[in-house]
């Protein structure tokens, strides 16, 4: 089975397009925080996602760079050379679900150290 689920920031707005069929899409680029960092240093993996069809519209209409997101589905790698001539290589994400995790109205949650802020009184086992 492969199935991924990520949770991280958007580091950019969502890219939209549609293919030469006709479907829609929506793609962008996750950074998911690494929980062990070197010489206390922050440090994230980055993965391309794809949203599809409604999925992808959704996307491409409510998010935007430093928004929050848990990305779940499939995943694949490609190596490429980059222009430095480096062997580089991508994971990408085709989305099979996308939550929205950021608060309505909020952008980038960085200022709070990487948590949403939440009241107490919207907890359900208060």
């Amino acid at each position: 089975m492969n199935k991924q689920i990520i949770i991280g920031n958007l580091v950019r707005d969502p890219e939209k397009g549609t293919t030469p069929s006709g479907v829609n899409y929506a793609r962008f680029t996750v950074a998911v925080r690494k929980r062990f960092h070197k010489e206390g240093e922050p440090d994230s993996d980055f993965f391309r996602v794809t949203a599809w069809r409604g999925l992808g519209d959704s996307c491409a209409q409510y998010l935007s760079k430093g928004k929050k997101v848990a990305v779940v589905g499939p995943s694949s790698f490609s190596a490429y050379l980059g222009n430095d001539g480096q062997a580089r290589g991508q994971i990408e994400i085709q989305a099979d679900e996308v939550e929205f995790l950021s608060p309505k109205g909020q952008g980038s949650t960085q200022d709070s150290g990487g948590f949403t802020p939440v009241d107490d009184e919207e907890l359900p086992f208060n």
